[in-house]
């Protein structure tokens, strides 16, 4: 018998989201690091004296016991291990904390565990947590997300002709999962150019540990054009716009 198909079991999660429910209740949506995305309901957790509720605000990773429930998991106990309070002393970094968590929510579903995604946010919420230039925790994040849930993007060779990519200016297409030489743009007339300096990047990103890059501080300039590069690669995969890029550009 699994853990999850006895009658109460342990989990380590990240809490993406909470809505109330009832008069003293709230819904949670996890991502846990075993059973991978999950709803599940803290009972009185807004009442004033309950001890649960500091322990499931939104980013904070959490270890907790769960029983099962007809409708949802029920919390049974919660104990935080990390509350990132860094991030929720500073509303830009609370933006993007946001993002990043909006991203695994909305890339993911409720259908077993995913421990490389889980990896990948907590990871994304210590780095902004830990102070690194919050760009690169970014968009590294997000090139790891994209790896995890099978769109890595192609930034080596065309995708149309199959040839390597020369050093000057592409195209990029979201429709296709990657870069289209100029010869070859007209397969996809939606494609954006790139630059090549913001390729650089993204393949450095891409093929590059953490430790490597760490330190990295991208160009303003090649920070917007990946920025709005990515987030239209997002929009055409969900066919839908995210929410936290208009929250983040406000509070910017």
């Amino acid at each position: 018998m699994s853990q999850r198909a006895s009658r109460s079991y342990r989990a380590q999660a990240i809490v993406l989201k909470h809505r109330e429910y009832d008069e003293a209740d709230r819904i949670l949506t996890l991502y846990t690091l075993e059973h991978g995305k999950l709803q599940a309901i803290a009972k009185g957790a807004r009442k004033v004296k309950s001890r649960k509720a500091g322990h499931l605000e939104p980013f904070t990773l959490v270890l907790l016991q769960l029983a099962k429930g007809r409708t949802w998991e029920v919390i049974a106990q919660a104990e935080a291990q990390k509350t990132f309070q860094n991030i929720r002393d500073d509303l830009t970094l609370t933006a993007q904390a946001a993002y990043l968590v909006e991203l695994i929510d909305r890339f993911s579903y409720e259908e077993g565990p995913n421990r490389a995604l889980f990896q990948t946010l907590a990871d994304g919420l210590q780095r902004l947590n830990e102070g690194f230039a919050s760009e690169t925790v970014v968009h590294y994040f997000e090139l790891r997300l994209l790896e995890n849930i099978g769109f890595r993007p192609e930034l080596n060779r065309c995708l149309a002709c199959d040839a390597k990519i020369q050093p000057e200016p592409q195209y990029y297409s979201p429709k296709l999962g990657g870069v289209l030489c100029p010869k070859c743009f007209s397969v996809d007339l939606t494609a954006w150019r790139i630059s090549l300096n913001a390729l650089k990047y993204l393949r450095y990103f891409q093929r590059s540990s953490w430790s490597k890059i760490k330190n990295r501080v991208i160009p303003p300039e090649i920070e917007q054009e990946i920025k709005h590069l990515i987030q239209h690669h997002f929009t055409y995969l969900l066919e839908k716009n995210l929410k936290t890029p208009d929250f983040l550009k406000a509070v910017n």
